[in-house]
């Protein structure tokens, strides 16, 4: 394992981070009500950002399987994580030019903005396979997400600071701190990226016939990818065991603010619990990583999704913000090892050759998937007259999803991936 590489690969999460903590978490959303929307109904602009989230994610839901085959197909990875992260950091910057009603203006930087951010996820996901082997995976890739936490934790209290403190810096308001934030999100993502795109490379693994368009590669493949799921087992048993608990894991990052805010938790109390949880996940993803060298990678993902329905119970019962802080504490302890561990298993029982192609896949069915835990959410509380109840259905996603979990051989869909690699590499040389 090249400790260089796994160091450059790392910092990437350290600094698209900054897009997720600043601007999709807590600083534009508050932005985007309070200013850019400040002519429409409250009502309205909640509407109205919820809009932008689904256009956002609907427009890379369709993009990313695609480009994920092409990349594959051309070995060029690095070309599309580049051209994404570009426009992820571009879009942040202009977010400053956004000023009082340009809502619309706002939208359309964010959706901007998130299709940058993940459509570069899906390549950067597949260098992970790339870049470390075997029980390696497990560490690096929860590697990654230590440095997530780090970056996007220590730019975002950086940036609380320019706009609850503004006048520290020398600012006249906290509009302007807020505007600087935005600013310095792009800059941080384009900074730490620059190890990434400098030190690591790939190799051209097909040689595609020039007859041939990159849009019909893309669209043969991905259809090819849905067709040959049966062929990937466990594959795709991990898949539908992840769907499932990662719709409550995503459900909860997605409503816990509103939550929070329907039982009386004050703003500030709700921004200093997600930088708790950011400077929690630091260590914590880091011994998941240790602890999947232990006792599998497999058993210490089920036991964060234990933890987790420990959370959801946790939340059905709180009502003060000091019951908030500890949920937070709880979610840090265990939200980046469930997800680095999500990841380095997926990546696992992917064939060599198709990297971008099934990490594509993966990002964007569980985002299709993570539909139905804000719905199931939303859908309990109406029933019944309590959001109390709506956070507790949650434990069905997590209970099913440790149920298909505990079903999952991993060595036997490492298995099938290279059986599958081979055949394809057979083929091609008979071909």
């Amino acid at each position: 394992m090249n400790k260089k590489l796994v160091r450059s690969w790392a910092l990437y999460d350290w600094a698209n981070s900054a897009f997720a903590t600043t601007i999709m978490a807590a600083v534009l959303p508050i932005y985007y009500s309070q200013v850019a929307a400040s002519g429409l109904d409250g009502a309205v602009a909640t509407s109205y950002w919820g809009y932008t989230q689904s256009i956002a994610v609907l427009i890379v839901a369709i993009l990313a399987p695609i480009l994920g085959a092409i990349s594959d197909y051309s070995a060029a990875k690095k070309k599309f994580l580049r051209f994404f992260a570009y426009m992820g950091m571009i879009a942040s910057v202009m977010l400053a030019f956004v000023d009082s009603g340009e809502y619309l203006f706002a939208s359309l930087l964010m959706i901007i903005g998130t299709v940058g951010f993940s459509g570069a996820n899906v390549f950067y996901d597949a260098f992970l396979p790339e870049i470390a082997e075997g029980e390696d995976i497990d560490r690096v890739s929860s590697k990654g997400f230590a440095f997530g936490y780090i970056g996007g934790g220590l730019l975002l209290a950086v940036n609380l600071l320019l706009i609850q403190k503004y006048e520290w810096f020398g600012l006249p308001s906290t509009n302007v701190g807020t505007k600087i934030s935005f600013v310095s999100v792009g800059v941080w993502w384009f900074i730490f990226s620059i190890p990434l795109f400098k030190n690591i490379h790939e190799e051209r693994k097909t040689t595609p016939s020039k007859n041939t368009s990159y849009i019909k590669i893309g669209f043969q493949r991905v259809g090819s990818t849905f067709k040959e799921l049966n062929q990937y087992k466990q594959l795709l048993l991990f898949l539908l065991a992840f769907w499932l608990y990662n719709d409550g894991i995503s459900t909860i990052i997605k409503m816990a603010t509103s939550y929070g805010t329907s039982i009386g938790i004050g703003t500030s109390d709700l921004i200093m619990a997600l930088l708790i949880t950011q400077f929690v996940g630091i260590p914590f993803s880091f011994l998941f990583g240790w602890l999947a060298t232990k006792i599998s990678a497999k058993k210490a993902l089920l036991l964060a999704l234990y933890i987790y329905i420990g959370i959801v119970i946790l939340g059905y019962f709180m009502t003060t913000a000091l019951h908030f802080y500890a949920l937070a504490t709880c979610v840090g302890f265990v939200q980046g090892g469930a997800q680095a561990l999500s990841r380095s298993l997926f990546g696992r029982m992917v064939p060599d050759d198709r990297h971008a192609e099934f990490f594509g896949f993966y990002g964007i069915s569980s985002k299709f998937a993570a539909i139905f835990g804000p719905f199931l959410f939303a859908l309990v509380g109406t029933l019944t007259g309590s959001s109390r109840l709506g956070i507790f259905s949650l434990v069905v996603f997590f209970i099913a999803g440790i149920i298909l979990l505990t079903k999952v051989d991993v060595e036997k869909g490492e298995k099938e991936a290279q059986e599958a690699t081979f055949e394809a590499n057979t083929t091609d040389v008979h071909t």
